[in-house]
């Protein structure tokens, strides 16, 4: 196993542990870690199954919930941002990315919770649809927060990482 694969899954399993320590609600690590796969983790299947198996056994772990379509399917549309970040890693793409992500799993997530119920009693209305989405305005800043910290520490470990191992400084993405 070569020391690219090594340090790609050292970064992620260190994000994955996080999801575990206690946080506020909606701060996590998986918004970065989608967008990490799919900028650094070449083979396209895997950048795509990384984060949807961080969530599964998240969600076998912690529970199950109705809106895991709408979870699972944001971070698939995640991970290609990410994918379109393997471009260019800059620190404006990857903040940019991290707020594009952040939104996308907004609006998606919180159309889920509306249209299923989410334990909440939103009427299936359009106006209901905006008041279910002003009451999770407090999670969107807890998912911003999160996708822009851990996407600066997994981006940024891994930059520093490629100039400190030379075996790292290959161009990205590479297949491997």
């Amino acid at each position: 196993m070569n020391t690219r694969i090594i340090s790609i899954a050292l970064l992620i399993l260190f994000a994955i542990a996080s999801r575990f320590v206690p946080h506020p609600p909606n701060f996590t690590p998986i918004i970065g870690v989608g967008l990490f796969a799919g900028a650094y983790i070449s083979r396209r299947i895997w950048a795509f199954i990384v984060p949807l198996l961080i969530l599964l056994i998240s969600d076998v772990v912690l529970g199950f919930h109705t809106t895991m379509i709408w979870v699972y399917g944001s971070i698939i549309l995640i991970v290609a941002i990410g994918i379109l970040l393997s471009k260019k890693s800059k620190i404006t793409s990857i903040i940019g990315g991290s707020i594009s992500g952040s939104v996308l799993f907004y609006i998606v997530t919180n159309f889920g919770v509306w249209i299923t119920g989410g334990g909440f009693a939103h009427p299936l209305s359009f106006q209901g649809l905006m008041l279910c989405y002003i009451d999770a305005i407090p999670f969107f800043l807890n998912t911003l927060s999160s996708t822009v910290l851990y996407s600066g520490i997994l981006f940024g470990a891994y930059e520093i990482l490629c100039r400190v191992v030379p075996a790292l400084q290959l161009t990205k993405p590479v297949n491997e």
